[in-house]
């Protein structure tokens, strides 16, 4: 039987009070999630950039973009992941046409 993927794309802003190491941890325990999972397409590390709003009262937040093509169960269990992180802020996972 053929395996499904579908593509996906994740943003999600890292708090920057957590350092470069800090930083540099979450990028990789999320980049290593995807490729045990499916196929890492690509990683842009945006940096620290100002927010629209404050969350929890920080004006700036460290953005990475992460593009996947994984199992469609998956991105469900990433963001939760993701969600119970210290020192992520917001994510949003967007399924990518083609």
């Amino acid at each position: 039987m053929a395996k499904i993927t579908g593509k996906y794309e994740v943003l999600y802003i890292i708090d920057p009070a957590q350092g470069e190491e800090g930083i540099a941890a979450l990028v990789e325990k999320f980049k290593a999630m995807v490729e045990a999972e499916g196929t890492l397409t690509g990683i842009e590390e945006w940096g620290k950039r100002r927010l629209a709003y404050p969350i929890n009262d920080l004006p700036e937040g460290y953005y990475v973009l992460m593009n996947m093509e994984v199992n469609p169960a998956f991105p469900a269990e990433l963001e939760r992941v993701m969600k119970i992180t210290d020192g992520v802020m917001r994510c949003l996972t967007t399924a990518v046409e083609g």
